[in-house]
């Protein structure tokens, strides 16, 4: 045995199982978030409960079951609760109800001593809306261009949901497409006037000029808005009429409705498209409802837009300075004191990066650009405003020590030897450095980019600082000049992930959306990552011959 330690097996052996005790512990956490977040886009079957309440009257409840859980008699006492006491425990069951507008919460606890009957009707269908969330019922009838008729088939009810959902999204696309760029045009017609205004260059034939652009685009917008109101129009064409869980008809125009499906009447493929469709259209779409409903799209291309910004900001920042730090600083007090003051950076709180960014690049840096070059949108601000670049700044100098110290291992496992062949054969030492130095050291800088976007897409309170915000209503990249518009906010996965927790109206309804975006916001770290080391993989196997 005490060879056995000598030998140091016990160490390895200990070593060996921290490592798969991490494996398992990180495998296990991204099972965990993707089950629960996954499983929320699967098409759940709808109850129909009889309830008995307390007075000995009967109530209908339409929904899905959302957890179970036991409870201990004594506790529903304490709280009031009509029981037998002479039970010791009784099943509880949360159902989410859905038809906001015409019950007091989405969710409701049902003892299971109270549930006399529970049946899964094929014919319950599930309406998912742009507004007040989900609506579960009965649908027994259509309103068609003011005529009201039988529902004959489920596909009856679909067309006309089709059609509805194509003039919305007619109607969406000419509000943030045409009428948009109008008025993109029409603002920077008022900048330009007020530019000359302030300039003193302002004279009745410019005037004249931009006025005739200004009535010109005025009058397209008016064509514009007159289309926008006859889709909307014929979008609140029809209507259904559905039976809802307290027995009355409740009419529901189909412009309000996305979709309608029968979840206990779905097949298993049916199920499984249905699955593939609801995932697809959350990558896809905007958010609804205050964040707890629709899409995250705008938030996931602000999370790679920001990041990838920030990658290129950060990148050559990194890269000269540890060439400066590694190939022409003296070795002395000075140099090594700035390589601690480095590493320190590196444990600098997150926040104080984001205080540091408010200050500096928001009110500082950008409050001189709008003085200098914006003086007309005074007193409304451009650049003196967070923003998208102002966050990729402040990332990347967060991650800054990571790419100066990751490039300064890579530059020092190169050989001296290398270098001075190459200077005795006549080549000057920023040749050395850019021909040979440099592109062997290229798998060292992008780990150093890697490490650096693993912590820049993760970082959340900094962000709230400098320009993220709960919803943007434009992405930073659309179709007006300049196209790119790194001054505007964006939406960012993990302060989505942190409004949806934490500040949403609707704690139950958020959960498996916070679940669905952490595990999205893992996959596009994981997607980012993976194409960084694809990239250091392939400089590696270019640069190969070097290293001979």
């Amino acid at each position: 045995m005490k060879n056995w330690f000598r030998s140091g097996s016990p160490w390895i052996w200990m070593t060996g199982g921290a490592v798969s005790i991490s494996l398992i512990a990180v495998l296990g956490l991204l099972m965990l978030i993707a089950w629960r977040g996954l499983t929320y886009f699967w098409p759940s079957a709808i109850h129909e409960f009889n309830v008995e309440l307390e007075d000995g009257s009967n109530r209908v409840v339409i929904g899905e079951i959302y957890d179970r859980e036991v409870v201990p008699i004594q506790r529903l006492l304490e709280a009031g609760v009509k029981i037998d006491p002479t039970l010791e425990t009784v099943e509880r069951i949360l159902v989410k109800t859905g038809n906001r507008e015409y019950v007091d919460l989405d969710f409701s606890w049902l003892l299971g001593t109270a549930i006399t009957k529970q049946t899964t009707p094929a014919a319950v269908a599930v309406f998912e809306r742009f507004n007040n969330g989900n609506f579960y019922g009965y649908p027994i009838a259509i309103e068609e261009a003011g005529t009201k008729k039988t529902l004959t088939s489920a596909l009856q009810l679909e067309t006309l949901i089709d059609r509805a959902v194509a003039l919305n999204d007619k109607a969406q696309d000419l509000q943030k497409g045409k009428i948009s760029s109008v008025n993109y045009e029409l603002e920077r017609i008022r900048l330009k006037l007020r530019s000359y205004e302030l300039k003193g260059e302002l004279t009745s034939e410019i005037e004249s000029k931009y006025n005739k652009i200004s009535e010109g685009l005025r009058a397209e917008y008016q064509i514009h808005e007159a289309q926008l109101f006859s889709y909307r129009d014929q979008a609140n064409r029809d209507a259904v009429i559905v039976k809802d869980m307290r027995g009355e008809e409740v009419r529901i125009p189909l412009s309000n409705v996305l979709e309608v499906t029968y979840p206990n009447d779905m097949g298993i493929v049916s199920k499984i498209t249905h699955w593939f469709g609801n995932l697809g259209s959350f990558v896809t779409s905007d958010p609804r409802e205050a964040n707890t409903e629709g899409g995250v799209f705008p938030a996931i291309f602000g999370t790679i837009f920001m990041v990838m910004l920030m990658a290129v900001i950060v990148t050559p920042l990194g890269v000269v300075a540890a060439i400066y730090l590694h190939e022409y600083a003296p070795k002395n007090g000075v140099t090594k004191m700035i390589r601690i003051a480095v590493i320190n950076l590196a444990g600098v709180p997150s926040i104080v990066y984001g205080v540091f960014g408010l200050g500096f690049f928001v009110y500082m840096l950008g409050g001189s650009i709008d003085e200098l070059f914006y003086p007309e949108s005074s007193p409304s601000p451009v650049f003196g405003s967070p923003g998208v670049l102002w966050s990729a700044l402040t990332l990347a100098i967060l991650t800054l020590p990571v790419v100066i110290v990751s490039t300064e291992e890579g530059l020092s496992r190169i050989p001296t030897s290398l270098r001075q062949g190459s200077l005795a054969l006549g080549a000057t030492k920023f040749e050395t450095l850019w021909r040979i130095i440099v592109p062997m050291a290229s798998p060292a800088i992008m780990t150093g980019l890697i490490l650096a976007v693993a912590r820049a897409a993760g970082e959340v309170a900094p962000l709230m600082l400098v320009g993220v915000v709960k919803l943007a209503p434009t992405l930073p990249v659309d179709m007006n000049f300049p196209y790119v518009h790194v001054e505007r906010k964006f939406m960012h996965l993990g302060f989505h992930i942190y409004d949806v927790g934490f500040q949403s109206p609707n704690v139950e309804a958020a959960r498996p959306l916070v679940y669905a975006t952490s595990f999205l916001l893992v996959t596009v770290i994981i997607g980012l990552n993976l194409t960084a080391i694809g990239v250091r993989n392939h400089l590696r196997e270019k640069f190969k011959n070097l290293e001979l």
